[in-house]
């Protein structure tokens, strides 16, 4: 009897001794996690600050519309370096042509071309047509949040982070647009699905929220009709390019060319009661003054062709002050100034080389990643007045 009683309390003993021996264990884990955390603290640190870097930020997507070369591509190289994670690239050139190491310096444009582009004619809906694909191409990406139009001829004048923070400021859309029936442009077979009361004008260069985007893309209704409505005359088509520049008369009746790009996205968004969400300005400056440049060999209905000699400070200065006909300074971002003057073979005389080193010698306290530079327009007196009331800050010229 006594051997069976002392067996149970023996079990009761070994129980209390594990229990004792686990509870030492768990301290001495406790202890060896405080003393291990301690330790290896800034690698926890450091491991946590880089979750937070590869958090993926809204990024701005800009669109190239070029022949095939983008002739100023190291220039937006400076511009876009080590801010991969906030931007996306694409380019709209000539079917067949292909931005590889032959064809481009700068790795931000290697095969950005979208695989799908067309011919883009002269006065005709192909260009409208080759900026939805390069939207929907864009729209892909569910981290591109603003979609930027940009002309090959372009070089940025701020540097990133400013043009970022400027566009992301705000939920709006930049689209220069105002109500215009005076030209002529207008075919009234547009009507009833756009009646003139929605018509608009407005620069191309326009910058879109990711819901306008979309409106543009899935647009069904206004496109075709600028396909259908909108074409440049046979004349006109049959000459070469450099006289295609010049307006020529001709019988409204007979040629509608109400060149697509200036009026559709305006059109469109009046069409579809976005209004009250744009901005109505572009962030890429337009200066129409025929008064100012008589000396100018192109005139009409294209920019100016600007040499190499045009570009001096003293004229990046007189971008970047206020115009008389604005009531409020305004600061450029991007700069439309210039088509580079080429040789009679077609080759780029002068290059985004010797024009940042020309910005560099000239321009001592300015980096070269906050130029953007592209073509000139000119105003009409006219259209001085239409522009009168819209008014801030300046991200783009064009």
């Amino acid at each position: 009897m006594s051997a069976m009683k002392r067996k149970p309390v023996q079990q009761k003993s070994q129980i209390r001794w594990k229990r004792k021996v686990l509870a030492a264990l768990l301290v001495l884990l406790c202890f060896a996690s405080l003393v291990l955390m301690e330790t290896q603290y800034p690698q926890v640190v450091s491991l946590s600050s880089l979750r937070h870097r590869f958090i993926v930020k809204p990024k701005i997507a800009f669109l190239f519309i070029a022949r095939n070369r983008l002739p100023l591509d190291m220039v937006w190289d400076a511009f876009f370096k080590g801010e991969e994670n906030r931007f996306s690239v694409y380019v709209h050139s000539r079917p067949g042509f292909l931005l590889n190491k032959g064809t481009t310096r700068s790795a931000y444009f290697l095969n950005r071309q979208v695989n799908d582009s067309i011919q883009v004619d002269w006065g005709e809906a192909t260009m409208i047509e080759a900026e939805r694909i390069l939207l929907r191409h864009a729209l892909t990406d569910p981290y591109n949040e603003r979609f930027v139009f940009v002309s090959d001829s372009c070089i940025p004048i701020y540097n990133f982070s400013y043009t970022y923070d400027y566009i992301m400021s705000t939920s709006t859309s930049f689209v220069d647009s105002f109500a215009d029936t005076k030209e002529g442009r207008y075919n009234p077979k547009m009507d009833p699905v756009i009646p003139v009361y929605n018509w608009r004008k407005g620069s191309q260069w326009v910058v879109l929220t990711r819901k306008h985007a979309g409106v543009v893309v899935n647009d069904t209704t206004v496109f075709p009709m600028f396909q259908q409505h909108c074409k440049a005359s046979c004349l006109r088509k049959s000459l070469p390019e450099f006289w295609r520049d010049h307006p020529f008369p001709a019988d409204p009746a007979k040629e509608h060319n109400c060149i697509p790009d200036e009026h559709y996205v305006q059109t469109l968004l009046a069409q579809e009661g976005f209004e009250g969400e744009i901005t109505r300005r572009s962030l890429t400056y337009s200066a129409w003054d025929l008064s100012a440049s008589k000396d100018r060999e192109r005139r009409g209905w294209h920019p100016v062709t600007y040499k190499f000699s045009d570009a001096t400070p003293v004229l990046i200065k007189s971008i970047k002050v206020p115009l008389p006909f604005l009531c409020a300074p305004r600061w450029i971002l991007t700069i439309s100034i210039m088509k580079l003057k080429t040789e009679e073979n077609g080759a780029v005389a002068r290059g985004s080389q010797p024009l940042a080193s020309f910005l560099r010698e000239n321009s001592p306290g300015l980096r070269l990643s906050t130029f953007l530079i592209c073509q000139f327009w000119e105003l009409a007196g006219e259209q001085k007045v239409k522009h009168n009331n819209r008014k801030g800050n300046i991200l783009y010229f064009g």
